[in-house]
């Protein structure tokens, strides 16, 4: 087995290994000259390499090699593309985010994360008019030459997948297709994987159109709970901005916002999330959220994020894609609380 070779082996080894951060699989895969090297290290001797003591991790070596080959197996069944963090082809932006995944899994063109983007993102619950909102702002960003980037949800996300795709099916009839954008899926799963499977038929034209399903984990890897929360982080730090549709109080759509304002990206409020429906949908998500915070089931600090209190924190609401883009270009401030709006 070459060098080369050795390494990338090492680097899907080390992609499986949940319980390191970036940093710390980057300093293994310097000191380390193989996965066979890896697989024998005890607990104790990845703490010593890099560190810091791990109280709680569970670490299997031969098991984590064996879990490498099944998905390098995936990968060359699916035709999967990986990119190390710091190679040419990782996501500028996503590489300034001080915890980004140390490898991604492509299935389609990840070369459309390298031009300009745009995350869109809400509720699974979502309204007419949001999914209206959403479709239409997608559209017409993809047909402006921005890529999209989304969770490919139910809902909102699912919408705005569908705008970018519409578009981009368009310019392909017209032989435009070179100067449309993309739409990019981030999943919470392996890249081998939709979730949910419903989606099947929409990430297929997603890969067809030009655009990429993402992941950070290992091919085979299945979705939980707590990976759809991870996985925001990597949609929010995929963009310049993102933009909330429609997110009833303790949506994830807002954890993505979150992330995005810790990275120091824009987040915008569309206006449909403000509007009649929405609120309605609001106003039953607060009494749901209420309740399990009652039972011990949720947080008490999930029913103060709300896209009100984003706008009167500062973010602007925005009409549409050329309101997002009339947005960008004012100074910072500009419409900041609109309570009018609520």
């Amino acid at each position: 087995m070459g060098v080369e070779r050795e390494k990338y082996f090492l680097s899907l080894c080390l992609a499986g290994v949940s319980f390191l951060t970036l940093r710390e699989k980057n300093i293994l895969l310097k000191k380390l000259d193989s996965a066979a090297a890896l697989a024998l290290l005890s607990i104790d001797d990845i703490a010593m390499l890099v560190g810091r003591t791990f109280r709680s991790a569970v670490w299997n070596g031969p098991s984590c090699v064996r879990e490498a080959e099944k998905a390098e197996k995936i990968i060359k069944a699916f035709g999967i593309e990986t990119i190390l963090n710091g190679e040419a082809a990782y996501p500028a932006l996503l590489s300034e985010a001080e915890n980004a995944p140390f490898m991604l899994f492509c299935r389609g063109n990840a070369s459309c994360l390298s031009g300009e983007t745009v995350s869109v993102v809400g509720t699974r619950r979502m309204t007419r008019e949001g999914k209206e909102a959403a479709f239409s702002f997608s559209r017409d960003a993809a047909r402006n030459g921005v890529t999209v980037v989304s969770g490919l949800a139910y809902g909102i996300d699912a919408s705005a997948h569908a705008g970018a795709v519409d578009a981009c099916f368009d310019a392909m009839e017209a032989g435009t297709e070179k100067n449309c954008g993309k739409t990019a899926a981030i999943l919470p799963c392996g890249a081998d994987m939709i979730v949910p499977s419903s989606h099947k038929r929409l990430a297929e034209k997603i890969i067809k159109t030009g655009g990429v399903l993402v992941s950070e984990y290992l091919p085979g890897v299945p979705a939980e709970a707590w990976r759809f929360v991870h996985r925001n982080r990597i949609i929010a730090a995929l963009s310049p901005a993102t933009v909330v549709v429609e997110s009833p109080p303790g949506s994830g759509a807002l954890i993505t916002a979150q992330y995005a304002l810790d990275y120091n990206r824009d987040v915008m409020i569309h206006e449909a999330a403000f509007s009649v429906p929405a609120k309605a949908v609001s106003r039953q998500g607060r009494l749901e959220l209420e309740k399990k915070i009652e039972r011990g089931e949720a947080a008490k600090g999930k029913a103060e994020r709300t896209a009100e209190k984003y706008v009167a924190d500062g973010a602007p609401v925005i009409k549409d894609y050329a309101d997002y883009r009339r947005c960008r270009s004012e100074s910072p401030g500009a419409r900041s609380g609109e309570p009018s709006l609520f």
